[in-house]
């Protein structure tokens, strides 16, 4: 089959999930050897787990930068950010905080659930923290406030400045390409059908078919490495 061209849209949106990240060895969500299968988020990813002890789940989060860091981005996401290169129209969504994209050069639109590489303060916002494993300061530098990771956690509204400019992408795409999504994680997985219901060409990248593959045109059971660069031109 030949390759997508995305010259022939207008606007491509890609909507990435966690099986993007996970051919890099990046620990999943759910599922066997999930983070969540061996953790309890309650102890470690919850902002009453925080309030009770910053420390502890401070301590947690570098670890996971570790993960990350010890990861390299595979194929599939440099050619994500060639195409991205050569063609402007295509926008990245993704429902995943490793950062894997950014470090192969990909420009992401919408980072879904948060980043592990910024913190933030209650009171003053934002701060990007890029260092290695350890978080260069645990502390707001304006009032002194333990700083959190800048993602969403359990039991934590989403972001809806970040899920509306993803909607509006998504909403006006005319190809829609997810890509390692499971498609049970709400409200993330709501942009599939309504892509769908837009109009977009539907193409899913998942090497096992998923609840919301029945909306798709078209589907290869590839893993992203291989399905991103073969699977679409500029």
């Amino acid at each position: 089959m030949s390759p997508i061209a995305l010259s022939d849209f207008r606007s491509v949106v890609f909507f990435i999930g966690a099986g993007m990240s996970a051919e890099c060895g990046v620990p999943t969500y759910r599922g066997s050897g999930g983070i969540w299968a061996q953790y309890d988020y309650g102890e470690y990813a919850c902002q009453r787990a925080f309030d009770r002890n910053p420390r502890k789940v401070l301590d947690f989060h570098e670890l996971r930068r570790k993960t990350v860091l010890d990861c390299a981005p595979h194929a599939g996401h440099h050619a994500l950010a060639k195409l991205q290169a050569a063609q402007p129209r295509l926008h990245v969504i993704t429902q995943n905080i490793d950062g894997l994209l950014q470090r192969a050069g990909v420009h992401v639109a919408a980072e879904l659930h948060g980043s592990l590489w910024r913190v933030r303060c209650a009171r003053h916002g934002v701060h990007e923290d890029l260092a290695a494993a350890r978080y260069a300061t645990r502390a707001c530098p304006d009032c002194g406030a333990p700083l959190r990771p800048d993602i969403t956690w359990f039991e934590d509204m989403v972001d809806e400045d970040v899920f509306a400019r993803a909607g509006e992408l998504i909403a006006g795409c005319e190809l829609f390409v997810s890509v390692g999504t499971s498609a049970v994680v709400y409200p993330a997985a709501s942009f599939i059908p309504l892509a769908q219901r837009k109009g977009a060409l539907m193409v899913e990248i998942n090497p096992e078919a998923t609840e919301a593959s029945k909306l798709f045109m078209r589907t290869l059971r590839e893993p992203a490495s291989v399905a991103l660069v073969n699977g679409f031109a500029p």
